[in-house]
């Protein structure tokens, strides 16, 4: 399925009353953590949310999860005010469009309810494991130029797929990164160096298993580009590919196996996932 060329802002209707309550949510959560003398960073070692992630909630850049705003709720004794406003993030979220460019949805839908995904990437650091600062990057940068609006909301978009990570259960997922990828500072060191962190914070998830697949390797057995292998809950696994914002799902059985096939011999030549975890911790140790 070839996809089009990404355009400008999208305004879908309900879309600003919605970005609305996330900011007024994350107004609310900012008061309470100041009103009980904690910085980002201790809010979120509580409830066991980066640092990152607290202040894109608090910036309404994020949207809350119920069991977040529960958790805050009773930790910060806020006396039922965010968790009686998880009812209307629920009711806000299904309202809430899709901010993802036309020729991913599809993708995106099936990604959303998957209950297990592989990924290999050997261009750029996957979606689902980016940061705020990263994903913000990648969208600034890009050519042709977007405009600020479609900036944000495509890196609001990207952040929001982290959900699958907090759902229960969360699909079990794989990702095998090239070791060049790592290496690329994208927007500096400093968003680096929270990317880097961020990968081992993903890959210690117990859902999760992320591997490095070295540059020093003498063999590849794919170098055709980055796929994603996906199983949707009760549906056949598919495949997805896409280069140069054109995308393609793969549904024909034949196809998907082999680049099942392909997967598993990536992730053979691959580090393991501790021993990648070694090497992204050499990396963080470097600078």
């Amino acid at each position: 399925m070839a996809g089009r060329p990404e355009r400008g802002a999208e305004d879908p209707a309900g879309s600003e009353e919605v970005a609305d309550l996330f900011r007024a949510v994350g107004r609310q959560i900012k008061v309470a953590r100041e009103r009980a003398g904690l910085s980002q960073k201790e809010l979120g070692k509580q409830v066991g949310y980066g640092e990152e992630q607290i202040s894109s909630l608090e910036r309404g850049r994020r949207t809350p999860q119920p069991e977040f705003l529960a958790a805050v709720d009773e930790l910060l004794r806020c006396g039922g005010l965010l968790a009686v406003a998880a009812e209307d993030v629920e009711r806000a979220k299904k309202r809430k469009r899709v901010r993802h460019p036309e020729w991913f949805r599809d993708y995106a839908r099936l990604e959303a309810e998957a209950v297990e995904l592989h990924d290999y990437s050997s261009l750029a650091i996957p979606g689902l494991l980016q940061t705020e600062a990263h994903a913000r990057v990648v969208f600034r940068t890009r050519q042709p130029l977007l405009d600020d609006e479609t900036v944000e909301q495509r890196t609001a978009a990207r952040l929001d797929r982290q959900e699958i990570f907090t759902r229960w259960p969360p699909p079990f997922t794989t990702f095998t990164i090239e070791e060049s990828v790592l290496r690329r500072p994208l927007g500096g060191w400093d968003v680096h160096y929270e990317l880097l962190e961020a990968l081992l914070k993903f890959g210690s998830l117990r859902s999760v298993e992320l591997q490095v697949l070295p540059t020093e390797r003498t063999e590849h057995p794919s170098l055709g580009g980055p796929f994603i292998m996906l199983t949707p809950k009760d549906r056949p696994q598919v495949a997805y590919v896409e280069v140069q914002h054109v995308s393609r799902l793969i549904t024909d059985p034949n196809e998907v196996r082999i680049l099942a096939a392909r997967y598993g011999s990536i992730r053979a030549q691959a580090l393991t996932p501790g021993e990648s975890r070694s090497l992204i911790e050499k990396m963080l140790g470097d600078r």
